[in-house]
């Protein structure tokens, strides 16, 4: 059986289990996006990412006058 775990590396806990999980060569797999293709929820390209934040950054500046 496969399990589909979710860890928190920003904590402690998690910090600890991935580093345990790391010391296992069987039976522990680590999926990397940019392999296998599939993006994580709430990834958005570097393109889309520059897009979005020229409006948000153009949007600042007309409200404090800067442009």
């Amino acid at each position: 059986m496969i399990h589909t775990v979710r860890i928190d590396d920003t904590t402690r806990n998690g910090k600890k289990i991935l580093s345990d999980l790391r010391r296992y060569r069987k039976g522990v797999e680590f999926e990397n996006p940019a392999d296998t293709g599939i993006v994580p929820e709430g990834y958005v390209s570097s393109v889309d990412f520059r897009v979005e934040s020229r409006k948000d950054l153009d949007q600042i500046c007309k409200k404090h006058g800067i442009l």
